[in-house]
């Protein structure tokens, strides 16, 4: 199939790219830096031409409420626009466990209105939703430092290498539309706090945890959101394994 992916030449799209070129598929990384920006739809219909499969992994480049929604809900109207055009006949989104259960985060507010053009859009779709990346906890950490202390909630949390959300996204590009939703989640539920001073063990530069419940951009989540329940497929790697590789 031709296969192209939206987010192409970041942490999950690049080895989307690389495990469906691996499995004899053409691919398109399709990217700002490759010529195709969904934002203003520049590039999508010559990269779409023949396409199969598109694969949305792109992310935005703020946080913010409104930056994120405005990202989000245009750049989903030009890919479908786009897709409706070529006879693209499958539309695989990355998303996130949980999203639809924290509605006063307005970064997760703009995933849901992301889903929600996905779903409207007419094309045949499969959402892919994640628990967070082990690669998101260093820079978690760098965000709740205050002098030499790390401020970390209790939250639980179920992380996940990207390498395995990758795996599940091509997986989910080479089969079937589901015209619903696939949750996975890493095969370990820890505390923020915990998995902060699990990471300090591996990789000490002097810092600490400390715990306090209204700290990290978690704050105020309900436990058990960045969890998923109890019937999540869970992915292999362990985070301690991941970090003694990385």
């Amino acid at each position: 199939m031709k296969i192209v992916v939206i987010g192409g030449t970041g942490l999950i799209g690049s080895q989307v790219v690389t495990l469906l070129r691996d499995r004899a598929h053409e691919v398109v990384a399709a990217a700002p830096s490759t010529g195709v920006d969904t934002l203003t739809g520049d590039g999508l219909a010559p990269a779409l031409k023949g396409a199969d499969v598109v694969v949305d992994v792109s992310n935005s480049p703020s946080f913010e409420a409104e930056a994120a929604l405005d990202f989000f809900t245009r750049a989903a109207r030009n890919v479908s626009a786009a897709e409706r055009d070529a006879g693209v006949r499958h539309h695989v989104t990355l998303s996130i466990v949980g999203v639809d259960q924290v509605p006063d985060y307005g970064y997760y507010r703009a995933k849901v209105a992301q889903e929600e053009a996905v779903r409207a859009s007419g094309v045949p779709y499969s959402i892919v939703r994640a628990t967070q990346f082990f690669e998101f906890v260093g820079p978690v950490l760098d965000m709740s430092t205050q002098g030499g202390a790390v401020r970390l909630p209790s939250l639980r949390l179920r992380p996940i290498a990207s390498a395995d959300v990758a795996a599940a996204v091509a997986d989910a590009a080479q089969g079937a539309p589901s015209n619903g939703v696939r949750d996975i989640a890493g095969p370990e539920v820890h505390r923020l706090d915990r998995l902060g001073e699990l990471t300090l063990a591996a990789k000490p530069d002097g810092r600490s945890v400390v715990t306090d419940e209204t700290a990290s951009l978690f704050a105020g989540f309900p436990d058990g959101v960045l969890t998923g329940d109890d019937t999540v497929p869970t992915a292999a790697t362990r985070y301690a394994d991941w970090l003694r590789r990385n």
